[in-house]
């Protein structure tokens, strides 16, 4: 059977491959009113393994209940490992991952891990436009960027509508960041799948991976290396399709999921970009649940 991808919205997907079904990320629940596949994590009745990105809300929210439920392992920081224990899944269902480990999901598909980057959520309040041009910002102290994102949270706590603020506290799971980012390389049968669930990397672990298909964030200030893109989401989104040189792409976090903070992103800039610079490229454009086949 073909690899596919079942997109849950946000940057969850479920990954069905070698007769596993692999979740990345884990959040499929939304506030009311917000984008989503129409169902919760509650829903989900097949998992074998968890595979997490970074620790906030809005990629591990779920996962302790998709855990429980269905006796799925856990991969993920030692901050997701901390938070998904103090949910009730037991540690032993779980594997703390920093970067630099290769895990066997079955005797057909392996996984290996790589340090990443978050995107920089502290220089934004809403979220902008994949075309928007973003400068400056540079060179700042992790304490001033830390007090850039306390206005983020004062923006969050006073300008979301009801729905959305009242989902905002009800998934909160008392992270401490996001536990450092990592990204995930899965190497099927029928090929290679990277995955990444927040706008930013490491350019030099990028650049050797060459994955047949990349799923990348869009969504926020691109990171680049620790500092902030110089330009567009889209530039950013280009320049990491030109670093991998995959097949194809599959865009992540990019729907409307959380109203008041979140944009649906205009695709059409991001595609403009990489006809630029990475003609060869295909950008596949997922619908909730529609089991795409990725790989074969």
């Amino acid at each position: 059977m073909a690899t596919s991808l079942d997109w849950y919205g946000c940057a969850t997907f479920a990954l069905r491959t070698a007769g596993l079904t692999v979740f990345l990320d884990a959040y499929v629940d939304r506030a009311e009113g917000a984008a989503g596949p129409g169902v919760a994590a509650d829903d989900v009745e097949e998992c074998d393994w968890i595979l997490v990105g970074h620790s906030h809300f809005d990629h591990l929210y779920g996962a302790e209940r998709i855990a429980r439920r269905t006796g799925a392992r856990i991969v993920g920081s030692y901050e997701t490992v901390r938070i998904m224990a103090e949910a009730g899944v037991p540690v032993d269902q779980m594997l703390c991952v920093a970067g630099g480990e290769t895990v066997a999901l079955s005797d057909d598909v392996r996984v290996s891990v790589y340090p990443s980057q978050h995107s920089c959520v502290w220089s934004q309040t809403k979220m902008r436009d994949a075309g928007e041009e973003c400068l400056g910002d540079l060179g700042l102290t992790l304490q001033e960027q830390r007090a850039r994102f306390d206005g983020l949270v004062a923006y969050l706590a006073s300008e979301l509508p009801p729905p959305s603020l009242d989902h905002l506290l009800r998934a909160r799971q008392g992270d401490r960041g996001d536990g450092g980012a990592l990204v995930y390389l899965v190497e099927t049968p029928d090929g290679r799948l990277l995955y990444q669930d927040t706008s930013g990397h490491w350019t030099g672990i990028l650049k050797d991976l060459r994955p047949d298909v990349a799923i990348l964030a869009a969504a926020g200030r691109g990171n680049i290396d620790g500092e902030p893109i110089q330009g567009s989401l889209a530039d950013f989104v280009a320049r990491e399709a030109e670093l991998l040189g995959p097949r194809r792409v599959v865009l992540s976090h990019h729907d409307d999921w959380l109203p008041g903070f979140s944009v649906a992103t205009d695709v059409g800039p991001i595609r403009d970009a990489l006809g630029k610079v990475a003609p060869d490229v295909e950008l596949v454009e997922l619908g909730y649940l529609d089991a795409t086949e990725i790989l074969a």
